[in-house]
């Protein structure tokens, strides 16, 4: 853009320096062959042009044609500019409403009939959600983060669909498995819980923030943690857990032990197949006020044409003004000019 700038300041600047030249040179012309003037036709008119009002009156006429011309290539000039778009810094800080929400799913083996069930509620979910910052992360003897929080929902509706694709696999570890068979057990519920917790950024931060359980809470295995344990933990970090239980009312005290530990948090525990389901949990989270999230500060371009335009719209003025009057200077001028070519005429006529 700054090289666009130097050709049109060089291109106004060859305008203007040719309007001059011409305007000079039929300045020495008119000079040179003054019989070819309208006022050759006035006896003794050279007598006239010698008088030193007369001399003002053209270096002033002169001079104001230039400035026509100035102010024109100036216009011009400014026009190209603002037709540029020129561009200014400005440093933003964006700034992100919402809440933070972190999906958690149980992939062991006791929940591969209903992950896929798992994965289009949370895909419902997503449809509630408007600006709320959602990561994922799957656990079975050990936890992976599959994405983190982002408010990209593009992005994580991808995310969800790839991994209820990987359930439909040949392989003899599908892909959403991996990385999740690292210790020993599995189905470490109250491990996979922590983890999912320890998720959340901005600690120093006062946010609404909300873990998704999907577990069925079959425990195979030594834990670090025991689920009471874990939710102990959420609570303490303000993190309340709802819990989605697919064997809701097959096992009563697997049931009961969820929904303590949800209850625990703040959350609550659901039947995985109710029809209220996706509808409570979003009133449930959306009950918590969003609170402000300040972004990186980053240094943007902007449109900043004001000034520019500004310039462009005096120098037009300027060029309008000194049009209208030098034209009724002119005007003025003309009937005294032969008055006061006549008187000469005469008063050289009597001398003779």
């Amino acid at each position: 853009m700054a090289l666009n700038l130097w050709w049109m300041l060089l291109v106004a600047l060859g305008v203007l320096v040719a309007a001059i030249v011409v305007g000079v040179l039929l300045g020495i012309r008119s000079r040179a062959r003054p019989d070819d003037r309208p006022t050759a036709l006035v006896s003794r008119a050279e007598r006239l042009r010698s008088l030193p009002s007369f001399r003002a009156a053209v270096r002033r006429r002169m001079t104001l044609l230039s400035g026509i011309v100035a102010l024109g290539a100036v216009a011009v000039l400014l026009g190209g500019v603002v037709a540029a778009r020129p561009m200014a810094p400005k440093t933003v800080q964006p700034v992100n409403t919402s809440r933070d929400i972190m999906l958690c799913l149980d992939v062991s083996g006791s929940m591969s009939e209903v992950d896929v069930e798992v994965l289009s509620v949370f895909e419902e979910l997503l449809k509630g959600f408007e600006g709320e910052r959602i990561g994922l992360t799957i656990f079975n003897s050990s936890p992976v983060q599959v994405f983190p929080l982002t408010d990209d929902y593009t992005f994580v509706r991808e995310q969800l669909q790839n991994v209820r694709a990987s359930f439909d696999y040949v392989d003899e570890t599908p892909e959403h498995w991996v990385g999740t068979l690292n210790g020993p057990g599995a189905s470490l519920i109250g491990d996979g819980l922590a983890a999912c917790t320890m998720r959340f950024d901005h600690e120093d931060d006062e946010r609404s923030r909300s873990v998704i359980l999907a577990t069925d809470n079959e425990l195979a295995g030594a834990s670090i943690l025991t689920i009471e344990e874990a939710a102990q933990y959420a609570k303490s970090k303000g993190v309340r857990v709802f819990a989605l239980n697919p064997v809701q009312g097959k096992d009563a005290q697997v049931s009961a032990q969820l929904s303590d530990a949800a209850a625990l948090t703040g959350g609550q525990s659901y039947a995985l197949r109710d029809t209220t389901t996706v509808g409570d949990i979003i009133s449930e989270i959306q009950k918590q006020e969003a609170t402000a999230l300040k972004g990186q500060a980053q240094v943007v371009l902007v449109d900043s044409p004001n000034l520019w335009i500004a310039l462009m719209l005096v120098a037009v003025l300027g060029f309008v003004v000194l049009l209208i009057f030098v034209r009724d200077a002119g005007r003025a001028r003309n009937p005294g000019s032969v008055s006061d070519a006549g008187g000469a005429r005469d008063a050289g006529e009597g001398r003779a």
